[in-house]
């Protein structure tokens, strides 16, 4: 490779990785901050409370208003899984980095 299209190819790397590496800080910092939103949901999910709430919602005793994602099971259930995945991935990354 000639050497201004190396550099040129290079700057592009750079460019190309300075805004991966923005995007991935800013997206692993609203991911931490989200931490105690999962663990709530997760513990929501295995609860009495959300057995009850969600007969009530089948029994149509709640506003028909109401947002209730949260009483799909899956809504929570897919979120869970996303995270668990997410956690695998980002553990993977690590060791990978740590051997190459």
């Amino acid at each position: 490779m000639e050497q201004t299209e190396r550099i040129k190819h290079m700057e592009q790397c750079l460019n190309r990785a300075t805004a991966a590496l923005e995007e991935l800080s800013a997206a692993m910092d609203k991911y931490a901050e989200a931490q105690d939103s999962i663990r709530e949901l997760e513990s929501y999910l295995s609860s009495k409370e959300w057995k009850e709430d969600f007969e009530d919602d089948e029994a149509g005793r709640l506003p028909k208003d109401l947002r209730r994602g949260v009483l799909s099971e899956d809504g929570i259930w897919n979120v869970l899984e996303k995270h668990k995945a997410l956690k695998a991935q980002i553990q993977k990354m690590a060791k990978d980095s740590l051997n190459g």
